[in-house]
């Protein structure tokens, strides 16, 4: 079965709008992924103890988006990698240095 994205933009600053207000400034997609109960429970962990300890209220996607965008802005060449099992080993060798 085919996976519907759902692209949105960002309204205008001078159009008022009702509800919860808009967090993102650039355009976003709605993306499902799968991921295990072990990675969601540490995901939860983790936004807990940020809160415990800042007060940041960070979301699971917050946390998700800024490690893949600090993975992008690392440069680390990763077009040769094969698994996620390859990925994470080579990302918990650059993280653990």
């Amino acid at each position: 079965m085919a996976t519907r994205i759902t692209r949105r933009t960002v309204a205008r600053p001078s159009v008022r709008r009702r509800g919860r207000p808009r967090t993102h400034r650039e355009a976003w997609t709605k993306v499902s992924v799968v991921m295990f109960e072990r990675q969601v429970l540490e995901l939860d962990r983790l936004t807990a103890t940020i809160r415990s300890k800042t007060g940041a209220n960070l979301t699971r996607a917050e946390i998700i988006r800024a490690l893949l965008d600090a993975l992008n802005e690392s440069r680390l060449d990763v077009t040769s990698i094969v698994s996620g099992t390859q990925l994470k080993r080579m990302l918990s060798q650059k993280l653990s240095n």
